[in-house]
């Protein structure tokens, strides 16, 4: 099964930009208007997250959503055959002087993203980076095995290692042990489980959970840290500036590398909202529910782990 996925994937990747993009106007009648995919979700974030906005407003970065939802489809299938050149040309990196600046004085780097934009396309960032620098995506494995397996070859064809969750800091500290230096982007807008809940930054007008996993690598192998901000000036092209956080995370207090994330990633969605994935439930889990489900004791033990 997964050659003939791996076959179907390829020939469909292999035709023109303007055809994937046909394909996207086509699965934006069918996903939005006929199927109504996870509608529901998308519009109670919306509404809760913008009280400001008028109807019309919700609805309009409604509709950008699923275009540019679509759009990010499509895109995650051609990157299945792109050329470095034209991943070079059409995923764009400025400020990366910093991180080579770093690179040379032989420090890693950890560097923030969102489900914002194409984040498939930031595994492209070997291209543009010396070739004795370990670029690393953390990933959840899919399911299902095959595409899982899919997944992995697309995201490693510009020469990035996806390494595990569960086994990030085990293989980052092997590089470092190694003397390799490492860039390692970490996506981590994502709501996560009641025993990973160690922070809640105020985040689109919600208390919210955040993942510290990041932080509390970045603080071990003292690396210096970045947010990727990320904008599309047209379609089938991104731009990906990389600010700096900080260089040593001991000059910020606890969390503040985690809060300082999400105050970059507000201002990212905030000047372009239809370009975040909204159709995450997103505030699931709240402050109440971690409170009901541990002691105080617990809550103690699980705060204190950073």
């Amino acid at each position: 099964m997964y050659y003939v996925l791996f076959a179907v994937w390829y020939l469909f990747s292999l035709l023109p930009f303007r055809v994937h993009y046909c394909f996207s106007d086509l699965l934006y009648v069918l996903i939005y208007h006929v199927a109504g995919y996870r509608k529901k979700v998308v519009r109670q974030n919306l509404a809760s997250s913008f009280p400001e906005k008028s109807a019309e407003e919700l609805r309009r970065t409604e509709r950008d959503f699923y275009h540019w939802f679509c759009d990010y489809m499509v895109e995650t299938v051609k990157m299945f055959s792109i050329s470095e050149q034209n991943m070079r040309r059409r995923m764009v990196f400025e400020g990366m002087e910093q991180v080579a600046d770093d690179a040379r004085r032989g420090r890693s780097v950890s560097i923030y993203l969102g489900h914002y934009c194409n984040w498939e396309w930031i595994s492209s960032l070997p291209l543009h980076v010396p070739a004795d620098v370990i670029c690393a995506q953390l990933y959840h494995p899919i399911e299902n095995k095959v595409m899982n397996r899919l997944f992995l070859y697309s995201r490693g064809r510009c020469h990035a290692h996806s390494v595990e969750m569960l086994d990030a800091f085990r293989q980052l500290a092997a590089w470092k042990k190694e003397g390799k230096v490492t860039i390692t982007g970490y996506i981590a807008d994502q709501v996560p489980g009641f025993g990973a809940m160690h922070y809640w930054p105020w985040f689109l007008n919600h208390d919210t959970p955040a993942y510290t996993g990041g932080e509390r690598i970045a603080r071990i192998l003292d690396t210096s840290v970045y947010y990727l901000d990320i904008h599309r000036p047209r379609r089938g092209y991104y731009v990906a500036k990389v600010i700096k956080i900080c260089d040593d995370t001991k000059q910020l207090p606890k969390f503040g590398v985690t809060e300082q994330y999400f105050r970059l990633l507000e201002q990212s969605i905030r000047r372009a909202p239809g370009l975040w994935l909204w159709s995450h439930n997103r505030w699931k889990r709240t402050r109440e529910q971690f409170n009901a489900e541990f002691s105080e004791e617990e809550r103690k033990r699980i705060l204190s782990k950073l």
